[in-house]
């Protein structure tokens, strides 16, 4: 059936016993489901069964029938479902996995997950559990070890105090957030995004019945979020502010100074909360520093702090990130977490212990990378700087670059069509320099692209001279 899925003609059918459709059909029925081959057609409301019914009366003799009949079945999808989009981050990285396998030499910088190996010493402790028969379920919330891990952490670090119960260990930090986001917001709340944003928070919302309202920033003021925009769009409805420094997709962090004037905001509206992203904050470039937005006056209480161990410890297929926050809310999405997935692997949260165990900001091991990272976005920064009609904001933290191509829109390429927006830039740089990256429009700013540097600078060097010579061929539509 998978394959007929790929075909313009073909009709696939499976069939089904009785028992899963509730017939009552005697002693032998069969359904046969015909399902339309067009599988993007998002408007089909009911597929036809064929059913064939079947059944044998005996007494002294056999007798035996049959009868056909057009059934219309519903398989439309909730409208919450219909509101959600698909994250174009997942597809770009599975379309250019999929020419790799292909045979065809994609460059990949659109995936946000680090190129170095998870440190021994954390591998290591996720090996040992295994060989240890440390394979059970775990407490719902996470092992009271790594959660008190956790609290020491962020007194240590973030200057922020929690006790175990009030830390939820989840199944990455994606998991934490979208618990976070349906514990709090009612249908109808609007959550406050500034753009660019992850791509994931406006369709979080959405999943929540509440409605994302996104606030615009500028490249030529870092993506940084102007707290008077923030304070003219609050309202009664308002519900959640996220906050993600250092961000994705700009690699902007907010100073001191800026979150303090948004908590003076904050604090004006009771009915306010923060959803703190925190998962990039040591992955961070001096003289940048990082400040936890709970640590601020009076924030505690209103602060949702989620992270994790996916980016600074290359520890992204380990699937764990936790949140930390008033015990209310925190029970809140132990309770959801519950009913979702249960508790985060036995394994990971071993490892997760072991990597808090490296040290001050992960010791030496994140250090390294850090500095590896950095010499990577310095190159970048320099050399697609000197291309013509390209704007940048140097990022301060996390491995992207969130640069302005937009000067490039409306030009007609030779073969290609024309460039009209970020997602046809990025086909073209896909088409004619075999490289991968992300549109802007996935973060809510159609003007620019998103680059990782999570890949060796041999591998960056060679993506930017194969971006060079296919812009090279274009000419900017305005000058810049």
């Amino acid at each position: 059936m998978a394959n007929s899925l790929h075909s313009s003609t073909s009709i696939s059918r499976v069939g089904f016993s009785s028992q899963f459709l509730g017939s009552n059909l005697g002693s032998k029925a069969s359904v046969s489901v015909s399902f339309p081959s067009s599988h993007t057609n998002y408007s089909l409301k009911s597929v036809e069964i064929l059913r064939q019914q079947s059944y044998r009366i005996s007494a002294m003799s056999k007798v035996e029938s049959s009868s056909f009949e057009q059934v219309k079945v519903d398989i439309s999808l909730s409208p919450r479902v219909n509101s959600v989009k698909p994250s174009k981050t997942v597809a770009i990285t599975d379309h250019a996995t999929a020419l790799v396998q292909a045979g065809i030499p994609v460059i990949r910088l659109a995936a946000g997950e680090p190129d170095f190996d998870t440190p021994a010493v954390i591998a290591e402790a996720g090996i040992n559990a295994i060989r240890e028969g440390y394979t059970r379920y775990t407490p719902n919330a996470g092992t009271l070890e790594l959660r008190t891990a956790i609290c020491h952490k962020l007194k240590e670090e973030n200057g922020i105090s929690y006790t175990p119960d009030q830390i939820l260990v989840s199944n990455g930090a994606k998991q934490s957030i979208i618990q976070a986001v349906l514990a709090v917001c009612s249908p109808g709340d609007e959550v406050i995004i500034p753009a660019p944003y992850w791509v994931s928070y406006p369709e979080m919302a959405r999943l929540a019945d509440a409605t994302p309202v996104i606030l615009p920033t500028r490249i030529s003021e870092n993506f940084l979020l102007d707290p008077k925009l923030l304070e003219s769009k609050i309202t009664e409805k308002s519900r959640l502010l996220i906050l993600c420094s250092p961000s994705n997709p700009t690699g902007s962090v907010y100073p001191k100074k800026l979150l303090e004037r948004f908590a003076e905001i904050v604090a004006k509206h009771p009915r306010l909360l923060v959803l703190s992203d925190e998962m990039y904050e040591h992955i961070i470039y001096a003289p940048a520093t990082h400040t936890s937005f709970a640590s601020l006056p009076g924030m505690w209480e209103r602060t949702l702090t989620v992270n994790g161990f996916s980016k600074a410890f290359a520890m992204t297929g380990w699937r764990l990130g936790y949140i930390a926050g008033p015990k209310h809310f925190v029970a809140a999405c132990n309770k959801i977490q519950s009913q979702y997935t249960s508790g985060a692997s036995s394994i990971s949260q071993k490892a997760g212990v072991a990597a808090l165990g490296l040290g001050y900001a992960g010791g030496e091991a994140v250090s390294t990378m850090v500095k590896a990272f950095r010499e990577r976005r310095d190159f970048l920064v320099k050399s697609l700087g000197e291309l013509e009609g390209v704007k940048i904001s140097e990022p301060q933290g996390a491995f992207y670059l969130f640069i302005d191509f937009s000067s490039y829109y409306g030009i007609e390429a030779e073969g290609f069509g024309k460039i009209e927006n970020s997602e046809s830039l990025c086909r073209y740089l896909l088409d004619r320099a075999q490289v991968a990256l992300v549109p802007g429009d996935a973060f809510g700013d159609d003007t620019c692209v998103r680059i990782s540097y999570a890949a060796s600078l041999t591998t960056l060097q060679a993506a930017f001279e194969r971006i060079k010579k296919a812009l090279i061929s274009l000419r900017p539509a305005v000058p810049v």
